[in-house]
């Protein structure tokens, strides 16, 4: 199947879920919407008539969110659907778009393209009125940007990310150490690191050798001209953004669509590992030391996993992603997208077959999901005193993750998105002789 078939397939079955889904908004006492939805054409409605979003309980997002679903106010309730659905076909279409520029095969590309656009967590968040499509478009446009040697148009977008959805800091470090001035020079498209190239060349050592060189190198003459402009455009943008809306809606704002989420707990059961201790001290004031100690082990598993694979940066962001998720004090279902719309970016590069490896870590990790929404189901609708049993599945899940990150870990062919420089390549060659 062509790329524009495959597009024109998913555009179509995402307008029959939301045609299907205002039917049974309607008819059915369960609801398809997404509860968060309401949330959001109340405060964009607040919006259009000249008041807060804020003024919407439990909304905690950038005022930018609400602006955009004006419409739904104004045109139709499922504008909103349509706008993130759009998203979600622009990430399939971006990470075509990515796969091809490094010179993968159309087949390979194709089928990449097919675990985003036809995964039922992806083409049912944007048709449920969920916001995170928006948020991996971006993220896959400046990955784009950064390809294409267009540093400044990345550095606003990813300073409007952050703005509009704060957990994409975490790929901060990694942005900036790929502009190493040894593969990328500000004002100059760099070469990538193609497809082809690295099924012909790539050994384990060599890809361990380049690895240590990157390492090496990634905190020498880190104050270039690239990632000080990158830093100032993203930080000025970030800041531009906040600035403006901290004005228009004060103090209100600033917490809830930024600090907010800092010192964020859940009572109610999630997927997070921290869920049970949430539980047992709940009413209790917390110390902001209490709410922050979680973020420790983020820390150090974020350091490590981009020291260690920074310069391979889709591989770098998708770990990153997956970790943030897996030890995240608060982790819904809609949290899996962030990291999804990474996946197709790493599998041409990896030799995990779908058949068995591949299949073991899908039913190992969607097993666990599925032990632990047996007991989320007998807590939250049958009443039962599951808590213990519940957060033990919650453990179960972390190992789950774990494990899927290390075998895919074991599987990549480690490859720099950027080639090194004649001059690089030649002194660490010298280095490793």
């Amino acid at each position: 199947m062509k790329i524009r078939s495959l597009l024109l397939y998913s555009a179509i079955f995402r307008v029959f879920l939301i045609a299907y889904g205002e039917w049974q908004d309607t008819h059915m006492e369960v609801r398809y919407t997404d509860v968060d939805y309401f949330v959001f054409s109340d405060a964009a409605s607040l919006m259009a008539s000249g008041e807060s979003p804020y003024e919407r309980t439990t909304y905690r997002y950038s005022p930018l969110l609400a602006f955009l679903l004006i419409p739904n106010s104004i045109v139709h309730r499922s504008w909103g659907k349509l706008l993130f659905s759009a998203a979600d076909l622009l990430v399939g279409f971006f990470i075509y778009a990515i796969l091809k520029q490094r010179k993968v095969p159309e087949v390979l590309c194709t089928y990449s393209v097919m675990v985003w656009l036809l995964n039922p967590f992806t083409f049912t968040i944007g048709t449920r009125g969920n916001c995170e499509p928006i948020v991996c478009a971006v993220i896959l446009w400046i990955i784009i940007c950064l390809m294409n040697g267009n540093i400044l148009q990345a550095a606003f977008w990813y300073g409007l990310i952050v703005h509009f959805r704060i957990y994409p800091i975490i790929y901060a470090l990694p942005m900036i150490i790929v502009l190493d001035p040894n593969y990328i020079q500000f004002g100059q498209k760099p070469v990538l690191e193609y497809w082809s190239s690295v099924q012909e060349k790539i050994s384990q050592s060599s890809g361990k050798s380049t690895d240590q060189y990157a390492i090496r190198t990634a905190l020498k003459g880190i104050f270039t001209r690239a990632r000080i402009m990158f830093a100032l455009v993203s930080g000025t943008t970030f800041l531009a953004f906040t600035g403006l809306f901290f004005h228009l809606y004060g103090w209100e704002f600033l917490h809830e669509a930024l600090l907010y989420h800092l010192t964020r707990t859940d009572p109610r059961h999630n997927f997070s590992i921290y869920f049970y201790h949430i539980y047992l001290h709940c009413g209790q004031d917390l110390s902001v030391v209490e709410k922050l100690i979680s973020f420790f082990p983020q820390f150090v598993v974020q350091l490590v996993l981009i020291f260690r694979f920074s310069q391979d940066l889709p591989f770098c962001i998708f770990l990153q992603t997956v970790a943030f998720v897996a030890f995240n004090k608060v982790i819904t279902a809609q949290y899996f997208v962030w990291y999804f719309c990474l996946l197709p970016l790493i599998l041409p590069w990896s030799s995990m077959k779908l058949k068995w490896e591949g299949l073991c870590c899908i039913l190992l990790w969607m097993g666990a999901q599925a032990h632990w929404l047996m007991w989320g189901y007998l807590l939250e609708f049958k009443g039962k005193n599951v808590f213990l049993q519940l957060w033990m599945a919650s453990l179960l899940f972390l190992a789950a993750n774990t494990f899927f990150i290390i075998m895919f870990i074991r599987r990549h062919k480690y490859t720099p998105l950027f080639r090194l420089s004649e001059g690089a390549s030649s002194k660490n060659a010298k280095k490793l002789e």
